[in-house]
């Protein structure tokens, strides 16, 4: 395998001192997952990384960067030692975004960063070699740690920017020094450490502070905070492309079909019309993937082919996965769809998620209930500040939510909205996701479409592992939603 760093080229950009000469083939900050020739960095945070690197070595490291030698470990370990790990990481970082020609995105906002990545990286695949994170690598150590994997003859690379408290953007931003800037959306998320969503807004804003000169801010045209946004890469000296349903909007979404597993979208870029389709059901997904065709064309990649390959993404598991769950594998025909969006929650992405669960049609007479339902299943919603029990109260008014059947709800904050409830739709409340989970057979039936949503602390997923073990997803039936 081609090395990515040698032991001398860490040791020099980041001021530290090797013991041993080796050769890096790549960065992980978990003992338990690293791939033999990785440096292990020894971050620490919850706990003291140090404490794991005879074991990272064991597991076949080439060695680790640490700030101190660890008791017990060989004379000869090989080791690089600084003076603080996490700058040490970041010096790496900088000195691999240095070396790169690679394009350089930096994608932020309240709900669908992820996606958006994803996205990215499906449409540049084949136009170019990409480097982008494997999961939501978005704060202070997962931006640095994915520009230091950076391969330097990467042609592009997408860097997820998330926050969760004021000021933590534009470091981030800074670092990455991206070529094109996108922002999905702003939304009521992290109100707890916010006043207001215009707070949320200068915050996500910032981003653009780490543009090249002359690069492209990627904004949204329809929000009530666009104004924000675009005020920011002005004062910037960005140049904008704006997005949206908008008649300002340079990428202008026009209809947009829901289909059982997809969605069409037609839409226009100045005169060209643009048609694509995103394999995922939700209307929130035309919204992401128009801004990533708004990005490929900053980049200079080729947009026709960009919007085709924009129907080759799917989500990964807990951001909207769709799947069938067999219950009887001797008649097939006894199954129930399954959406798994247990990652995540806010407001936005909520409304996002029963939308697609008030479009999807269940089966009717093959279950013990004969007419198929659409059932929630429902998180709390997180950081969500003062506005906490209102915004949860509010679901219960959401448009959508008339055409569900039944509403189960998990956790505290949750209990407002199940309070608020019709008992008509009124599921079951349990503080505990465990405790829901322990009674999946009893919440479904064939023919039912289930969507299990909440913030991943909500710990809902139990619930999805535990419906989706009362029988073998059929994985040609897999499905994509968030």
């Amino acid at each position: 395998m081609t090395s990515l760093w040698t032991a001398q080229d860490v040791a020099a950009v980041c001021g530290g001192e090797c013991t041993a000469h080796f050769d890096i083939t790549g960065l992980s900050i978990d003992s338990r997952a690293l791939a033999p020739g990785d440096l292990f960095i020894a971050l620490t945070a919850a706990r003291d990384g140090h404490d794991f690197v005879a074991q990272a070595l064991a597991a076949g490291a080439a060695g680790a960067l640490v700030s101190r030698r660890p008791a017990g470990l060989a004379a000869d370990a090989p080791l690089i030692i600084v003076d603080d790990v996490l700058p040490a990481l970041e010096a790496l970082a900088r000195a691999a975004r240095e070396r790169t020609r690679a394009r350089i995105v930096g994608v932020t906002g309240s709900v669908g960063k992820t996606s958006s990545k994803e996205m990215l990286r499906t449409i540049l695949g084949r136009q170019g070699r990409v480097h982008a994170a494997e999961a939501s690598f978005n704060n202070h150590w997962g931006v640095p740690l994915t520009l230091a994997r950076m391969p330097a003859d990467a042609d592009y690379a997408v860097i997820e920017i998330g926050m969760n408290r004021p000021g933590e953007i534009a470091p981030l931003s800074r670092l990455a020094r991206p070529h094109v800037a996108l922002i999905t959306t702003v939304a009521p998320a992290h109100l707890e450490a916010f006043e207001s969503l215009e707070g949320i807004a200068h915050e996500k804003a910032a981003i653009l502070e780490g543009l090249v000169p002359g690069g492209t801010a990627v904004l949204p045209a329809d929000l009530e905070v666009s104004p924000i946004l675009i005020a920011k890469a002005d004062a910037c000296g960005a140049q904008k492309i704006l997005f949206g349903r908008a008649v300002t909007a340079d990428f202008r979404l026009g209809e947009v079909t829901l289909a059982r597993d997809a969605t069409v979208v037609a839409a226009r870029s100045g005169s060209r019309k643009l048609l694509f389709k995103v394999a995922s059901a939700g209307r929130h997904f035309a919204e992401n993937a128009l801004g990533c065709l708004a990005v490929a064309e900053a980049l200079g990649a080729d947009l026709t082919v960009a919007a085709l390959d924009i129907g080759l993404w799917q989500p990964p598991a807990g951001r909207g996965l769709r799947e069938v769950v067999v219950l009887d594998q001797v008649d097939d025909h006894l199954r129930f769809e399954l959406i798994d969006d247990a990652f995540n929650a806010n407001p936005a992405s909520l409304d996002a998620a029963l939308e697609v669960l008030a479009a999807a049609e269940p089966a009717d007479g093959i279950g013990r209930v004969s007419g198929g339902r659409r059932i929630a299943v429902l998180g709390d919603m997180l950081e969500l500040g003062v506005e906490e029990r209102a915004l949860h109260v509010a679901v219960a008014a959401h448009p959508a939510l008339k055409k569900v059947d039944r509403v189960h709800c998990v956790g505290p904050r949750m209990r407002h909205l199940w309070e608020a409830l019709p008992l008509t739709q009124r599921g079951e409340w349990v503080e505990r996701a465990q405790d829901l989970a322990a009674r999946a057979r009893h919440l479904v039936d064939a023919g039912d479409i289930v969507l299990v949503k909440g913030s991943k602390s909500s710990h809902v997923s139990l619930v999805v592992d535990a419906l989706r073990n009362l029988g073998q997803a059929d994985a040609d039936q897999t499905r994509g939603m968030a």
